[in-house]
């Protein structure tokens, strides 16, 4: 059996690893020809090798399904897969054979997802940030906004809106200003600042809050009837205003590193924990999660992609090339496993409009394609 799962697997490697390889290539030269435009050779390059790691994570599932395919059906066009059926390896055995395959690529999504792809995305957006316009990137036209709310034990409750213009690096940003709303959503405090450095409190990632130290600070105070009482500025139905200009403050919030950081980047190219804990606080603070939430289920369950590509793969195996049309089967195996990537992306969008579960929209096509592969596998090993 050892001799027989180094043949199954090494030919399937062979091929995933030459067609992984092929499409990498492809979309290499696409965003090479895309940066060049932009920046410079050597810059271009960097950002195309960034790029690399959010592609492979795209398309492994893609370049899963092909070699397989083409490793199955060309062991079925050489009969090597006869042989082996006639050598006792029975339908349970090859797919607990494929299981192992599939499973250990879903534990390399895993790995790639959480840690390869944050980290390149991170690195390319630093390094945009460097080669752009004074060396920071900015974040559309009206940046990115976070919301918090604070309920003080014996103080009102008060609303803060965050809003972060550009960034530099991942604790480093620029252009932010800060609102304090009281409970009653009159505007009583807003903070500019030109720059702001965030420093997680305990440290690490999993910190509850924050300290942002910022400079260049600009203060603007709405005074309330009891300060200007204070302040002896009483005047009839005005409310006045207190501006200050400060070169350094530091301002305590619960918006932490990795929070910040995940409403700059892209849903798609957070890790699993940094979407947990970004819904957790969008729900805190009564915003809107449903697309975070499916993003986190999505990616959850992307792992389970590789199962089915395996499962969608394995009826090649037993396919006779007598029977002919071996190449139109593999193109059609092939439209169907883009099919299902199409689908798992649709579902996420269908779930988003029809306000659908974020878990079910999620497995909805994991769970149908590989009943699908599963079907087809029973009534071939049945039937033909």
């Amino acid at each position: 059996m050892h001799t027989v799962r180094k043949l199954i697997y090494s030919t399937v490697i062979k091929h995933v690893f030459g067609v992984t390889l092929a499409f990498s290539a492809l979309f290499f030269f696409i965003d090479f020809v895309d940066e060049i435009r932009k920046y410079g050779a050597i810059d271009s390059l960097i950002s195309c090798l960034y790029m690399q790691g959010q592609h492979f994570y795209d398309i492994f599932p893609i370049g899963l399904l092909i070699g397989s395919i083409l490793a199955l059906a060309g062991m079925a066009r050489t009969s090597e897969f006869t042989i082996l059926r006639t050598g006792g390896l029975g339908p349970g055995r090859a797919l607990s054979l494929l299981g192992v395959l599939g499973v250990s690529a879903a534990v390399l999504m895993v790995a790639v997802g959480n840690s390869v792809v944050p980290w390149t995305e991170q690195q390319l957006t630093l390094h945009k940030a460097q080669i752009g316009q004074r060396g920071t990137l900015k974040l559309g036209g009206s940046g990115t906004w976070l919301r918090e709310r604070r309920d003080a034990p014996g103080d009102a409750s008060r609303t803060i809106t965050v809003n972060v213009g550009s960034a530099v690096s991942d604790v480093e940003f620029g252009a932010v200003r800060i609102f304090e709303f009281d409970e009653q959503g009159r505007l009583q405090r807003r903070l500019f600042a030109q720059e702001a450095r965030i420093r997680p409190l305990g440290g690490g990632v999993s910190a509850q809050g924050s300290i942002w130290q910022l400079k260049g600070v600009q203060e603007t105070v709405w005074l309330s009837h009891e300060q200007q009482i204070d302040e002896q500025t009483v005047r009839a139905g005005a409310r006045l205003v207190r501006e200050t200009q400060l070169a350094s403050m530091d301002w305590q919030s619960s918006l932490t590193p990795l929070v910040v950081s995940a409403s700059v980047l892209p849903p798609e190219t957070m890790s699993t924990f940094a979407l947990w804990r970004y819904t957790e606080h969008l729900a805190s603070n009564a915003q809107a999660a449903q697309r975070y939430e499916i993003e986190f289920w999505k990616k959850s369950f992307y792992p389970l992609v590789c199962l089915v590509m395996v499962a969608l793969a394995l009826p090649y195996a037993y396919l006779h090339a007598r029977s002919g049309g071996m190449s139109l089967k593999i193109f059609g195996g092939v439209m169907v496993g883009i099919s299902f990537v199409l689908a798992n992306h649709i579902s996420s969008h269908l779930g988003l409009l029809n306000d659908w579960e974020p878990w079910l929209a999620a497995a909805a096509p994991s769970v149908l394609y590989l009943l699908l592969s599963m079907s087809a596998f029973a009534w071939l090993v049945r039937y033909r």
